[in-house]
């Protein structure tokens, strides 16, 4: 299974600023990007559900030139959910009444499926009265043109046109078109493996696809930069591993999975250690 809170979570803690300025242009220009704090996770019981529900991103920002503070709270919605803007509303409530700051509330809605446009209000009416109007700023992947953002230099864009609308025989170009966005990035050795990760989750090739993502990097002249084929490998090599890790589930002897993997005995073994922790 995905982690894709988690997932979203490091992506935008490391590239918050990126983001706004990506999605959220206006707010960039007003704030002063050095009061940027990232509040503890808060974690709310659910009464309804009897669940526990933890907030994905909070931050607390500064007006520039100003002393007044305001929070952005940032969901990702990797489902679609009946009434989700009220449970955004019961987020908004109890943040504002714990915080007692204005708060900007925003969801990256980031499932494939449905392509309907979500809905962003909450509202609670009487025929003599609006007592509720609760409105949130909402970025839906599956309605965003990938097209869009190849010229975006911005790391955000090349992680998340990995999760935007594409058709199926686009994936390929779609995954090389995230490297080459990439490679136009000066990203230090962990922030680029981190991109690399986050399109490699979401961009998963079969055999076919592979074969056309090759030819396409390489037109691109993309597998001559030393430092992506370096990230295409090990896509590669972790792929193998997964599937080493499924036979090995499935008892299949070390020898058959060293030679249909080609990974090394030293490394199956070292999976098949790791699979005995975690169970």
């Amino acid at each position: 299974m995905i982690d894709h809170d988690r997932l979203f979570k490091e992506l935008l803690s490391t590239f918050f600023v990126e983001f706004l300025d990506l999605f959220l242009p206006q707010v960039t220009q007003e704030i002063d990007k050095n009061s940027i704090q990232f509040l503890p996770q808060e974690i709310f019981n659910d009464v309804t559900s009897g669940e526990k529900k933890e907030i994905d991103l909070l931050v607390q920002l500064r007006y520039q030139q100003q002393e007044t503070y305001f929070l952005i709270h940032v969901e990702n919605q990797s489902y679609t959910q009946t009434e989700f803007a009220k449970r955004m509303f019961k987020y908004f409530a109890r943040l504002y009444e714990k915080y007692d700051l204005p708060i900007y509330p925003v969801v990256i809605f980031s499932f494939d499926e449905p392509k309907r446009a979500e809905s962003t209000n909450h509202c609670v009416r009487f025929t003599d009265l609006n007592v509720l109007d609760f409105n949130f700023r909402a970025i839906q992947l599956n309605q965003l043109s990938w097209r869009d953002y190849l010229t975006q230099q911005n790391p955000v864009a090349a992680a998340l046109m990995s999760k935007m609308r594409i058709r199926r025989e686009e994936r390929p170009q779609v995954k090389a078109e995230c490297l080459r966005l990439l490679t136009t990035l000066r990203l230090d050795p962990a922030r680029m493996q981190l991109i690399s990760g986050f399109v490699d989750t979401y961009l998963r090739l079969d055999d076919a696809e592979k074969q056309v993502f090759q030819t396409v990097i390489t037109t691109m002249g993309l597998n001559e930069q030393e430092q992506i084929m370096e990230i295409v490998t090990s896509w590669q090599q972790e792929a193998l591993e997964k599937v080493a890790v499924n036979l090995l589930r499935e008892g299949i002897a070390t020898e058959t999975i060293v030679r249909v993997t080609g990974l090394t005995v030293e490394r199956v073994q070292q999976l098949q250690a790791e699979l005995s922790q975690g169970n």
